[in-house]
């Protein structure tokens, strides 16, 4: 989790680097403080998810978030249902009136 949270930040903070936008105006426009922008591209495990999200719409990058646990891509659990699923099925009787 670290890893993946630490390259999270990395790509947060070229994403800033990349739109020539300083870390004062990023954190303004997510409404959070400087100090913590600098913890969200240090990929702290301590900052919410709410914050990155926030960071994310600053940067114009929030669309991605909502895809990440998507049902076309969590292959896994799309594997696990398909095994849930009856080998056979029938009608039920038909009940008379």
């Amino acid at each position: 989790m670290r890893r993946t949270l630490r390259k999270l930040g990395r790509d947060i903070h070229d994403a800033r680097r990349r739109r020539r936008l300083p870390m004062a105006i990023v954190a303004e426009r997510a409404f959070t403080s400087r100090p913590t922008l600098q913890k969200v591209e240090a990929g702290n495990a301590n900052v919410g998810i709410g914050i990155y999200a926030a960071v994310l719409q600053a940067l114009g990058l929030l669309e991605g978030l909502g895809e990440i646990a998507d049902i076309g891509r969590d292959t896994l659990g799309q594997t696990l249902a398909s095994s849930d699923l009856p080998t056979r099925t029938r009608l039920a009787p038909r009940q008379k009136p």
